[in-house]
């Protein structure tokens, strides 16, 4: 189904709803709103949106349970609000599907300008890229192989859309995160190892694998 042309809040604190909502609505955004999964669930159903900003402490259900939910039937992009935000708490987010973390409190304007992001990283399609036998389909952010949709993370697509735009070639692991993250690395290398490490059991059978490569990263080459 295709995506409609609006962002879903969902959050159970009503004032942190009017100020997100009062300023993307300035900024030129349609909003729907849910104060609980149950709702948000319901909306979803009827039309998926652009984007999702959700809040992790929800009164119905844990927001990462929710993600998980979501990640199995779409690659809707969605940056996370959570009053929790130690390093382990932004891994733990990240590796569970999630685009973006942003902790409260936060300055509204960081808030706007990580869900522009959010979107334009989303809209940055290629043409299709094939691979011996595999497929890349950037406009679904699926990966096939053997005409088998291989069942990827967002993350783990952004990853391999990355090797295979770059074969051979040893990426950091700065590059890598900033690339498929969208922001700088920090202390977060165990959620790009955790990534690539997942990306490379489901690669098994093409051909190809993902090598680390010493002091430099990784590099996407032949078996």
């Amino acid at each position: 189904m295709e995506n409609y042309d609006y962002l879903l809040l969902i959050e159970d604190d009503p004032a942190i709803q009017s100020n997100n909502k009062k300023l993307l609505e300035r900024r030129g955004y349609k909003i729907r709103q849910a104060y609980t999964l149950a709702e948000a669930r319901a909306i979803i159903q009827e039309a998926p949106p652009r984007a999702i900003i959700l809040d992790l402490g929800m009164p119905d259900g844990n927001g990462l349970d929710f993600l998980a939910e979501i990640r199995q039937a779409s690659n809707i992009p969605v940056l996370m609000l959570t009053a929790l935000g130690t390093p382990d708490d932004i891994i733990h987010g990240l590796t569970s599907g999630g685009d973006d973390y942003l902790p409260k409190p936060y300055d509204i304007n960081v808030f706007a300008s990580r869900i522009e992001a959010l979107l334009r990283r989303a809209s940055m399609v290629p043409d299709s890229i094939t691979i011996g036998p595999l497929r890349l389909d950037p406009a679904s952010t699926k990966a096939f192989l053997n005409g088998n949709d291989m069942m990827l993370t967002q993350k783990e697509y952004s990853l391999l859309q990355l090797f295979s735009q770059r074969p051979e070639e040893p990426l950091s692991t700065a590059y890598l995160y900033e690339k498929a993250w969208g922001q700088d690395m920090f202390d977060a290398e165990g959620s790009l190892r955790k990534a690539i490490s997942r990306l490379r059991k489901k690669l098994e059978g093409s051909g190809y694998t993902i090598r680390a490569e010493y002091k430099e990263g990784y590099s996407f080459e032949r078996e």
